[in-house]
């Protein structure tokens, strides 16, 4: 087989036959491969009129098509897998070729495999996807990571097939070994975080205020001509006017609501907690996924009639308006509050993994193709241009004033849900890490004392510098400097 392919896939499932399709669409020569012929054979048989493709048999005729420096992308199932599959392109490659892995791995995997690929002369790319099947088909935002000689070869390739937001391609060098699937992974735990807000939103007008589900699709439709533009407010509107056909209820109302996750989302709180960043938004929303899966906890909580607020509130048509307004806020202030955070971890995890991260440009390139694009990302993006976000996303000017507008709003929501008895842990928790960042002083003063009482864990005072610890079990207390 004469090697005339400029890149190629292994793994034709939905996600890598879509690659495999967009790539060729845009005049790439692409070699395609997958374990079980009968797929290739699918692809070509359907699509090889799109553009040139080269299937091969065996993973020997797919490198053997690839033109040097060969660039493989793998879409394998994560895990064994894929290290199956990058062992076996190994080697059966030389040194200067490129693997690209552009499943969600995790980054820890990812800096594992790139340091292995690389003692071996080899590339390797761990590179996030966004937009799932339609995105890889007409258009991801991509994250990828590895090596600045890797991205040479990449780039044209890359930028070929990913989305476009106001004429520039959402795809750009993250950093080095594990940064691009470390950015898909709180790109994913913000995703979390949007969505919950989202849903928060609905459940405070539909059991808070009684509407239908047809009339919070007009107030979804409404939001997305303002701030709030963007993808999963235009979808939710449309998820929401739904009907079920077999039905004739809203489908929403025959949805069974026990909310699905693959790990992402888990993995940025994890890896938060290590570097000990507060993503505190994005924590609620994994953690209300998970409550809302524990179903014979929540049968039984409905068994135990507990007593508390149910059924809507009813209120004059001009109060209603206003709150749902409020709400409007809240989430806009919510949202800005679960970005801040994700662009902190990033900010945490590129100085412990020593990653160049430009966060001006990971913005930009969520703006298209990726399920969080939204129309605010351009102010992101200018933010950390100007140097404004370097500390917090909530510090830039746009932001700081976005936030006390929505304020006042933001608390009464929380209250009145509280009232209502209806859960909003993003709301809450957003506000109550906005609040603990606005305190002069916090609790944990106490915190320290409690634990230099029962561990002598020692403390520091406000007014002299050192070390300092209390014998609390002596008469007198006295305090002692180390």
């Amino acid at each position: 087989m004469s090697a005339e392919a400029n890149v190629g896939v292994v793994g034709l499932a939905a996600m890598g036959a879509s690659l495999s399709r967009n790539l060729a669409r845009h005049g790439n020569k692409v070699a395609v491969f997958n374990r079980h012929y009968s797929r290739t054979e699918k692809l070509i048989a359907e699509h090889g009129d799109e553009g040139q493709f080269f299937p091969a048999k065996t993973l020997k005729e797919f490198v053997d098509s690839l033109s040097k420096p060969r660039t493989a992308i793998i879409m394998v199932k994560a895990g064994a897998p894929t290290d199956e599959m990058i062992n076996d392109l190994a080697d059966l490659m030389e040194p200067g070729d490129i693997i690209v892995d552009a499943g969600n791995s995790y980054f820890k995997d990812t800096i594992k495999r790139e340091k292995a690929i690389r003692a071996r002369g080899l590339h390797f790319v761990g590179c996030g996807v966004s937009g799932g099947e339609e995105g890889a088909l007409l258009g991801p935002s991509m994250m990828p990571g590895g090596t600045e000689e890797s991205w040479k070869t990449l780039k044209p390739i890359l930028e070929s097939i990913s989305a476009k937001a106001e004429g520039e391609p959402c795809v750009t060098h993250i950093g080095s070994d594990g940064a691009g699937h470390f950015v898909k992974m709180v790109h994913n735990g913000i995703e979390y975080s949007d969505m919950q807000l989202i849903a928060e939103s609905y459940d405070l007008m539909r059991r808070g205020l009684g509407m239908e589900p047809g009339e919070i699709g007009d107030v979804f439709e409404e939001w997305n001509k303002t701030e709030l533009d963007s993808y999963l407010i235009e979808i939710t509107s449309e998820v929401l006017h739904e009907v079920d056909k077999k039905t004739g209820k809203p489908l929403v109302d025959v949805i069974v609501d026990h909310a699905g996750m693959k790990g992402t989302g888990t993995w940025t709180v994890q890896t938060a907690l290590e570097l000990a960043v507060p993503v505190t938004g994005i924590g609620e929303a994994v953690f209300a996924r998970g409550l809302s899966s524990q179903g014979e906890l929540r049968e039984e909580a409905q068994r135990q009639n507990f007593e508390g607020p149910t059924g809507s509130v009813e209120m004059p048509l001009e109060e209603r308006q206003a709150f749902v307004n409020d709400i409007r806020e809240a989430l806009y202030a919510s949202k800005i509050v679960a970005y801040a955070q994700g662009f902190n971890e990033i900010t945490a995890a590129a100085k412990e993994y020593d990653w160049n991260i430009d966060l001006a440009a990971v913005a930009r390139i969520w703006r298209g193709g990726c399920i969080i694009r939204a129309k605010f990302l351009n102010r992101i993006s200018d933010a950390f241009e100007a140097g404004d976000a370097n500390v917090s996303l909530l510090f830039a000017p746009y932001f700081k004033d976005a936030i006390e507008t929505a304020e006042r709003s933001w608390r009464r929501v929380v209250a009145r849900a509280v009232t209502f008895g209806i859960p909003v842990p993003v709301f809450s928790s957003s506000l109550a890490y906005f609040d603990g960042l606005r305190s002069k002083r916090l609790p944990a003063a106490l915190i320290q004392g409690q634990r230099d009482f029962f561990g002598a864990h020692t403390y520091q005072r406000v007014d002299e510098p050192g070390t300092f610890h209390t014998l609390w079990a002596e008469p007198g207390r006295k305090e002692i400097t180390l």
